[in-house]
């Protein structure tokens, strides 16, 4: 058994993974998150009687905290998923994305430090700090451009994707500075169950069952490559357990939509699973807003590195994640429910109202 630090562990990926982690290994979950309004403590709640999870309220920028859990629990390795990770958020408010992001991920990287240098050599050589980034990192792509590989230059175009940006390049500078053993992973767009209702795919859902308008930005045709989340959980256990010390590996699902198409798959799923919905046809809701400032045409992820290297492939298509995906947030009303608090609604009101 091995103990694991995973930071943002309450957030959606960061849930998966936990859940992923305590199903499919005999490891030890030490999970850190500061329960924003992303980080929902009923993500976790089946694992109410697990000893293997330990939970803990707290920020990566307390570094009192982060010492003695670290002290603690001597952990094996971290896994940081810990971040503000809302485009539309980063353009109304970029303050709280360069707090957490920026300032919060050089706290836990100093705790690390700290706590790596006095593990004995055997320990050290064993460690990981496995850091979770986003493609969005490299900008945007034309539509003949070649998918995004672990070598293109970083172009971020938001205040999100800046921050991202900002931190791993300090991960990069630890590892280079200080040899702390770190690995990075840049994944697509996730979607599956647990995702907060603020992005598309969650959003679409939630909407078209409750008759509400499915907002599209410009005229649909970004593209994004979409990922289901349990193949990025299986992903990270893989560059954690095979990945070499101080790489990048992209993550991503091989399959490139338009948001139109996602929200036509969405529609037509809905309209099979719901046959006695009053607002079918779904697509019927489907309506246009007005683009965000600096909106990214593509994002698309080469993962050849990590199946060359760690023989790692997504197991789900598209079509057969989209259908769990659907079902899960069918039958967890309930956990929609309670996630789609004033605070969510407020959220949604202010960032599409004037569009």
């Amino acid at each position: 058994m091995k103990v694991l630090l995973v930071t943002g562990g309450a957030g959606f990926i960061g849930s998966n993974f936990v859940h992923s982690q305590l199903k499919n290994t005999e490891n030890k979950i030490i999970n850190l998150d500061k329960l924003t309004y992303a980080g929902n403590p009923q993500n976790l709640a089946t694992l109410a009687n697990e000893s293997r999870h330990v939970f803990v309220q707290g920020d990566i920028g307390d570094s009192v905290l982060l010492e003695k859990l670290l002290a603690d629990h001597q952990p094996d390795a971290v896994v940081n998923f810990a971040a503000e990770s809302h485009v539309d958020r980063s353009i109304h408010g970029p303050e709280d994305f360069i707090q957490t992001n920026v300032v919060g991920t050089f706290h836990l990287l100093e705790a690390i430090r700290a706590y790596w240098n006095q593990l004995n050599p055997q320990s050290q050589q064993s460690f990981r700090f496995l850091h979770i980034s986003t493609d969005e990192v490299y900008g945007s792509l034309t539509t003949d451009a070649p998918a995004f590989s672990e070598t293109n230059p970083y172009a971020p175009n938001s205040p999100y994707s800046a921050s991202k940006a900002a931190s791993d390049h300090l991960v990069r500078a630890y590892h280079h500075t200080y040899g702390l053993p770190t690995l990075t992973t840049n994944c697509s767009n996730n979607y599956g169950p647990f995702q907060f209702p603020e992005k598309l795919i969650p959003l679409l859902i939630m909407n078209a069952l409750q008759g509400k308008a499915l907002p599209i930005y410009g005229d649909g045709q970004n593209i994004r490559d979409w990922l289901y989340v349990e193949d990025h959980c299986s992903a990270i256990a893989a560059v954690l357990a095979k990945g070499s010390v101080g790489e990048v590996y992209n993550i991503g699902g091989n399959y490139e939509k338009t948001n139109l198409e996602i929200v036509h798959t969405v529609c037509a799923i809905l309209d099979e699973l719901v046959p006695d919905s009053p607002y079918r046809p779904h697509h019927k809701l489907i309506t246009y807003v007005k683009d965000r400032p600096g909106h990214d045409r593509r994002y698309a992820i080469d993962p050849s590195k990590i199946a060359r290297e760690i023989g790692w492939q997504p197991a789900e298509t598209f079509e057969s994640g989209i259908r769990k995906t659907i079902a899960w947030y069918l039958e967890h009303r309930g956990w929609v429910e309670n996630i789609s608090s004033g605070s969510y609604q407020n959220w949604i009101a202010k960032n599409y109202g004037a569009r």
